[in-house]
């Protein structure tokens, strides 16, 4: 699920976001608890994991071999993890 909030009058920001998040918190019980990661806002980082579900760990790995110094960092991302030691071929 995704809640959108469309308003073009920047008074109403803080009022729409928060109907927005109101929403969304209502109906999470009844979610599954993952979610697009490109639909997540700058301040739900410590929800890309929950996004990834069980292949996080995995992807960590890939992360870390192949983008260890986090170029590809614009978005909200996976983070490399200096921590994760697993074989990947």
């Amino acid at each position: 699920m995704n809640v959108h909030g469309r308003w073009s009058d920047p008074s109403d920001d803080e009022r729409v976001r928060t109907w927005a998040r109101q929403v969304f918190s209502a109906a999470a019980p009844y979610g599954t608890g993952g979610g697009y990661v490109n639909f997540l806002t700058d301040d739900e980082g410590e929800r890309v994991a929950a996004a990834y579900g069980a292949n996080y760990p995995r992807l960590q790995s890939v992360k870390k071999r192949y983008d260890p110094e986090n170029l590809f960092r614009v978005n909200l991302n996976i983070a490399p993890s200096r921590l994760v030691s697993a074989s990947f071929p």
